[in-house]
């Protein structure tokens, strides 16, 4: 009945049904102020910020009493949430930060939004006030101060993973596991994150820290976006530790929970390649870029990756072009040339560059009315087109681009010169006009002292004038035998038992059996040996056995 719905909804809750007390809730006839309360908590269990955000608004709007504090902490905390995990820019709510949960969600709001550094002092400011509460309270275990501590520190080293700082951050995340909090959600992030950190490297603690992500429990603290993250690192865990059986198990599950999301297939293709089955990792690509044509652009950029690794750069060079979306971008243009380049194929880079432009001059024919100058990009694609023709050879065809440039800056003399130079081959009397407008030689000489400049300070060289050689200098100049030093040679070591009183052997050097007293090696013959052996024994009798 409505008497007990709170008390029904409210076990729901803390015993994980989240769904059957939102029903519970929701079926109410009376909606009072703690239902209110406990709809707002199951909503964010539920990841349904922007209901949960209204839902709070209200919840703020409508009470007064000793709990508006808590409601505010709650506020900020779904701000931080659609920040983070939803990528919202959150709005301005007026939230004074007169606590150090208040403090922290609004660190985690931050971090959502990519300003890191705003965060981290946002996360000392926490740590301070948190500090200061201490004072007051009576009450709090050391473990209750370690706890909350340990929750501030592990977003700090998050912030300095983030900034590149991983020896600072994996410093702190293993100080946090060996006070061993009670929060198996912190102790599940932090190993997570300590595995992303070791990557294909120190894989032996990365097994271990795995074991914290499948704690009990886990499943309930973290986002989905969390948990999801966590089994990719699994599937890669498994992959660098040569599982390829776990790692195809996982990879496939988490295909079939998002089946758009590319990590999975990327992780099946990149544990096919490491089988050295390329083939059959392009092929899987091929299946995922035309079953989800909204991901194409990056699942072909890894087939072409996968191409130029077995050496076949012109299919690279065809999976490229076939991306539309990109064929445009300057770093595209950039590496198809470079690859065509290498492949000796000049006229496919001379169309990559022409069709590059052309999608440039129709995208501004379409935006403005009229002769506006070209965008930086478009300019420096021509530019760059103009210089690849004139170094292969193709004057004829940099003419154009050429003119475009001169057209755009007719101040440039650079340019001016290349464009003569092209018009020289192709026709001459363009030429000789053209060159009216290079600038005269009385402007372009330049006057300068040369001895002034030899006798500066900045002269790194001075030409010596030669002298007349004296009686003495004729002399060296004849015997230049005296005027080279002898190279002093260094005295080689004497062995240790060297007489100076012996004449040494003069055939020392050659092995023993060469030198001329070497008579070999004596074969005496045996001699019965009496008392050698067994007790009782004769010799006679051992030389018959």
């Amino acid at each position: 009945s409505d008497v007990i719905a709170f008390e029904k909804a409210y076990c729901e809750y803390r015993l994980n049904r989240i769904e059957n007390a939102l029903k519970t809730i929701q079926s109410a006839s009376q909606q009072t102020d703690k239902l209110k309360e406990l709809y707002g908590q199951v909503l964010y269990r539920l990841e349904r910020y922007d209901d949960c955000l209204a839902a709070y608004r209200d919840l703020i709007r409508n009470s007064q009493d000793e709990y508006e504090e808590e409601r505010k902490t709650n506020l900020s905390a779904v701000v931080a949430a659609q920040s983070t995990w939803e990528k919202v820019m959150p709005e301005d709510l007026g939230l004074r930060e007169a606590t150090y949960e208040l403090c922290y969600n609004s660190a985690c709001a931050l971090i959502g939004q990519g300003k890191l550094n705003e965060a981290m002092k946002k996360l000392r400011k926490a740590e301070a006030f948190f500090l200061f509460a201490l004072i007051f309270l009576q009450d709090v275990t050391e473990e209750d101060i370690e706890a909350e501590l340990a929750i501030i520190h592990g977003q700090m080293a998050y912030i300095m993973q983030l900034q590149g700082r991983t020896e600072d951050a994996l410093q702190l995340y293993n100080q946090i596991i060996k006070l061993k909090p009670t929060d198996v959600g912190l102790l599940a992030v932090i190993a997570n994150n300590i595995i992303t950190i070791n990557k294909d490297q120190n894989v032996f603690d990365s097994k271990k820290k795995v074991k914290l992500t499948n704690a009990e429990g886990v499943e309930h603290k973290l986002s989905k976006k969390q948990l999801q993250a966590i089994e990719f690192n699994k599937a890669l865990l498994a992959m660098y530790t040569n599982q390829a059986d776990q790692c195809r198990k996982l990879s496939a599950s988490l295909q079939s929970q998002s089946p758009e999301h590319l990590l999975p297939v990327l992780i099946q293709a990149a544990q096919l390649c490491r089988e050295k089955q390329h083939a059959k990792a392009v092929g899987l690509l091929q299946d995922f870029a035309d079953q989800h044509p909204a991901s194409a652009a990056e699942i072909k950029l890894t087939m072409a990756q996968l191409k130029i690794a077995q050496g076949s750069v012109t299919k690279a060079c065809m999976i490229l072009r076939s991306i539309e979306e990109l064929q445009h971008k300057p770093g595209m243009v950039s590496a198809l040339v470079t690859m065509y380049s290498h492949e000796e194929d000049i006229d496919s880079a001379i169309e990559v560059f022409t069709q590059a432009i052309q999608w440039y001059q129709q995208f501004q024919a379409s935006r403005t009315r009229g002769a506006k100058p070209k965008s930086p990009v478009h300019l420096s694609l021509i530019r760059e087109a103009a210089n690849f023709k004139l170094k292969h050879g193709r004057k004829k065809e940099a003419i154009s681009d050429l003119e475009e440039l001169w057209k755009q800056n007719p101040k440039d003399v650079h340019t001016l010169a290349q464009l003569i130079s092209a018009y020289s081959l192709v026709d001459p009397e363009k030429a000789k006009v053209l060159s009216k407008h290079l600038p005269s030689s009385d402007t372009m000489s330049l006057k300068v002292d040369v001895d002034a400049l030899e006798n500066s300070h900045g002269a790194t060289y001075v030409r010596k004038k030669a002298g007349k050689l004296t009686g003495d200098n004729q002399q060296k100049e004849q015997g230049q035998g005296d005027v080279k030093k002898k190279k002093k040679k260094k005295k080689g070591k004497l062995p240790k038992n060297y007489d100076p009183k012996v004449t040494p052997d003069p055939e020392r050097w050659l092995p023993m059996r060469e030198r001329s007293y070497y008579r070999g090696r004596k074969k005496g013959k045996k001699k019965d040996q009496v008392g050698k052996g067994t007790q009782g024994s004769t010799t006679a009798g051992s030389s018959e056995l």
